[in-house]
Order: C-alpha cells, then structure tokens, then sequence
C-alpha cells in the first residue's frame, strides 16, 4: 500500500488546477467562468469539451484565443491561467476528466462542473487541508452542513446508499462520495491508473484513496442542485454503472491486487 505522508504546508502561492469537463452547458458556463475567476486564489481552469453541439466548445475556443477578453463582465482576481482542451467526440465525463488531470500543472487539482451547482467560493475552505499539509486529499460533502438546495428524494437515498457501499469497500468513512468537490494533491492523483470513461469515474477515485492509504479530510459545501429541466444529466444507468465501480475497483482489485 503506498502512503502518502508528506506534512510540508505548501506555498502561500500555490496555484489550483480546476478540472472542467464541459458537455453542452451554454446556458452556465460563461457564469460559471466569471464565478471561478472572481475568487481570489492562484488558479489555473483546465476546461475540456467533451464534443458539445450547443456552442460550448465555440465558447471555449474563443477563450483560448482571446483570455478573458471572451467573457463578458469578468472581474477576475489574483492569478488566472488557462488551458482548453477538445476531445475529438463525446466520450464521457471521466474521459474528459482523464484528459484534464493528465494535463494540469498546478499543485493542487480539484474538479469543478460546468453547472451552477457548486459554489466556487467554497474552494479555498476545500483545498485548506491540503495547503496546510493536513491532507493529501480533501472531499466537499455536501451533507454536513452549509446550503443545500432540497431535490430528489430517491435521488438522497441513492447517494447514501452508494457512499454507505464505498465506504465498506474502501475503509473510509465519507459522508458524500459522489461530490464533484473532490481535491487531490498532484502528484498522489497523477498516480492514479484511471479507467472509467463516465460517472463510475467517482467511485473508482474513491476505491484508488481508500487502496493508497492516504490521509483524507471532508469540509461541508454549498449545494444549489439542479432539475433535469434546468441540465441535470446523471440518471439511473449512472447509479448501475457506478455500482459495478464499486465492486469493481472497490471488492475486485483489493481481492486480485
């Protein structure tokens, strides 16, 4: 089991790599530019189009060529580099993700939906662990407190319901396994052999921290979920696959390791 102890803080000034896998979400993703720049962290944006046809990957383009020049009413603080990357079809959210944490430079890289549903602010209180040397990995529950926008009933029970499941594979004890605000230390999530193409890709980063050894955190989140009128995307093919993950990564490579 490989360990990762390290307790050094890191630099006031390091920077922040957040991965965006973008997949028609036109009607958010210019605020969710401004929200995320307008937080004031050294960040670098890793946003990757996963083959969008609603003028997201158009969007995009233009920000590559142009900065922030491409987004209207920006108000940007402290440091903002960014890095667009195309996928040349759809293939699936943990695709794009693969794609972005290959390619991010910063020494903490944290995911972040093209949606309204996280609250960029909430950021630097997830990576804090990390900075000061607490944490190699810090996951933003949105279950224990904060904001939480109520939707979905059986929605709250399948994400229990999966949580309780990894936690009994992995070891650990999370309250929200399937929260995008998942932050890693670079290095420790460039360690990972990642093979999940859609949403199993957050039980299999799960089942890799709890194998790994690591030292975990979890900080309470803002939620402002979303109704499928209004984009949500994950249905109930995503809870299967993501329980064949969890046994998969979870039970199987544990057993055949």
């Amino acid at each position: 089991m490989a360990s990762h102890t390290q307790t050094t803080p890191l630099p006031a000034d390091a920077v922040v790599s957040l991965v965006m896998p973008v997949y028609n979400e036109m009607r958010t993703l210019e605020e969710i530019i401004r929200r995320v720049v307008a937080v004031d962290f050294p960040k670098q944006l890793v946003l990757v189009d996963d083959g969008s046809k609603d003028g997201s990957r158009e969007l995009l383009e233009r920000l590559s060529r142009e900065g922030l020049k491409a987004i209207e009413g920006a108000k940007p603080k402290n440091k903002n580099e960014f890095l667009v990357l195309l996928q040349p079809k759809n293939a699936g959210k943990g695709a794009a993700l693969h794609r972005g944490f290959a390619e991010a430079t910063g020494e903490i890289i944290i995911v972040q939906d093209a949606d309204l549903e996280y609250d960029p602010n909430d950021i630097p209180k997830v990576v804090a662990p990390i900075k000061e040397g607490l944490a190699d990995v810090v996951y933003g529950s949105r279950f224990i407190g904060e904001r939480r926008r109520a939707l979905y009933f059986w929605h709250s029970v399948l994400n229990y319901g999966l949580t309780l499941l990894s936690n009994m594979t992995s070891g650990l004890n999370l309250t929200d396994m399937e929260t995008c605000y998942k932050a890693f230390r670079r290095e420790v999530l460039q360690s990972f052999m990642l093979e999940e193409k859609r949403f199993g890709i957050e039980p299999e980063l799960t089942a890799n921290v709890g194998r790994a050894g690591l030292r975990v955190y979890e900080v309470p989140i803002n939620y402002f979920g979303r109704t499928y009128e209004e984009g949500k995307k994950i249905g109930w093919k995503d809870g299967v696959r993501a329980l064949y993950a969890i046994g998969k990564y979870g039970v199987w490579r544990r057993v055949v390791k």
